[in-house]
């Protein structure tokens, strides 16, 4: 790191935990993100330069540059390298957030012996080697290429990092680094800021591949300054669905679409992907459907799901409605239910909503809103919607059913799922339709009387 080129001097600043932002002096509140009782004292070196020999860079042309795509390392897994867009880009950085014991530990050390590469270098400041060794015979595992350092210091790693010149280096975790340049408290803005930027240039120095993982917070969102994010290449999230369901999100991919999603399930013996995970989220019974079940034909990254939504309306226990959904924004269940009582007349204001997502997953395709309207009416008056019948349309502020993207995708995929009718917004072009098995409803009231007759039962 050129040390011996700078001066350094300590000096006391105050640091907002959830963003990073600095202070001078402490402060209740933060300007920056709002949070209140967030700053915390630090003690740092500043560097003052007084030399320099680097060499400087020199602007050239857009049209000089090489435009070709870096190659990509395969992850041993099809849904890992769907997330990060086809396989993981040589030098570049990953940051993998989960809530503990979720199993990010796991999928890495499988990535580490799965991965088409010939070394792996893997640095854990949480787990003992023997811990790791355990995990690896446990899940029979390829140990043959992985090299294990059981490290915090920063200065240590570097030097094996630039050492050994592995092809795949991999930090567990980010908050467990210290660098003493940076203070000698583990996991502070500070010291996270300063850790991932220097394991970042090295790996691109030798050209190594780079993840990081990270813990996250009580609200599910990684740990630390959001600096850590704007730094790397990729971010991804790993959740967890209902039972032993994964779920591997890219919120930020530079080499790839960030919309994608990866499916996993956790066993005895690790990690296994879910190649088809249409049958996950919908539920198939025999009978008559309760009432309260839409199913949304939502679009995920590259992939058409089947997605059940299932609502429960009673009577407020309060002198509030309450909304309790934990996969679907609450701000849009109340805005849903809203359109319903304005346009159709039914009364949802004096009613709790319940929401809930069979198989866990977290919805954010506003394509999901008709069938959580057709979910809401079905439960409040309590009126069964078939099985074979799926919906797909956002919903606006005046009951009309918006446009969605792909809506011809989502008629085929519920055509080839066994869907016998798909509702589905109007075409674009004036009198066109969707085809055989899809129905277009202008608004929602038009889906209801293409589902209900007009005395308020099952057609």
């Amino acid at each position: 790191m050129r040390m011996d080129r700078f001066m350094a001097k300590e000096k006391t600043v105050y640091v907002c935990s959830e963003c990073g932002h600095r202070e001078s002096k402490w402060a209740g509140r933060c300007v920056i993100c709002g949070a209140w009782n967030t700053f915390v004292e630090e003690n740092i070196k500043t560097k003052m330069k007084f030399s320099s020999s680097e060499k400087k860079t020199e602007p050239i042309p857009l049209s000089r540059v090489c435009g070709e795509e870096k190659s990509r390392l395969d992850c041993g897994t099809e849904e890992f390298n769907r997330v990060l867009g086809g396989g993981l880009t040589a030098d570049s950085s990953v940051l993998i957030g989960g809530r503990p014991g979720i199993g990010k530990s796991t999928l890495l050390l499988q990535t580490a012996a799965s991965a088409k590469t010939e070394s792996v270098l893997y640095v854990s400041g949480e787990e003992s080697a023997a811990q790791i060794k355990a995990r690896a015979v446990r899940l029979d595992l390829n140990e043959n290429k992985i090299t294990l350092l059981i490290e915090n210091n920063l200065e240590s790693i570097t030097a094996a990092v630039r050492s050994l010149k592995p092809q795949l280096v991999i930090i567990d975790s980010i908050q467990t680094v210290i660098c003493r340049e940076a203070g000698s408290i583990p996991g502070t803005v500070n010291q996270m800021k300063f850790s991932a930027y220097e394991l970042i240039s090295v790996c691109k120095e030798i050209g190594a591949a780079l993840f990081l993982t990270a813990h996250v917070t009580k609200d599910g969102v990684i740990a630390g300054p959001k600096l850590l994010e704007h730094l790397v290449d990729t971010v991804l999230y790993f959740e967890d669905g209902n039972d032993d369901l994964r779920i591997l999100r890219a919120e930020k991919n530079r080499f790839g679409a960030v919309d994608e999603s990866g499916f996993f399930i956790m066993t005895a013996k690790g990690l296994l992907e879910v190649k088809n995970p249409s049958a996950l989220f919908t539920i198939e019974r025999e009978g008559s459907v309760p009432a309260g079940i839409a199913r949304a034909m939502i679009m995920e990254g590259s992939r058409m799901l089947p997605v059940e939504i299932q609502a429960l309306v009673t009577p407020a226990q309060s002198s509030l409605s309450r909304v309790f959904s934990d996969k679907i924004d609450g701000k849009r269940i109340s805005r849903i239910a809203a359109v319903i009582e304005k346009q159709i007349g039914v009364k949802f204001s004096d009613r709790d909503l319940y929401i809930n997502v069979a198989g866990g997953m977290r919805l954010n395709d506003p394509a999901a809103d008709l069938a959580v309207a057709m979910a809401l009416y079905s439960s409040r008056c309590d009126l069964s919607i078939p099985q074979s019948v799926i919906f797909a349309g956002e919903l606006s502020l005046a009951g009309e059913i918006r446009p969605i993207r792909f809506a011809d995708k989502r008629a085929r995929s519920a055509a080839q799922a066994g869907y016998s009718l798909v509702i589905l917004p109007p075409p674009g072009e004036k009198g066109g339709s969707w085809g055989q098995g899809a129905a277009a409803a202008a608004n929602i009231g038009g889906c209801i009387r293409l589902i209900f007759s007009s005395d308020g039962q099952q057609k």
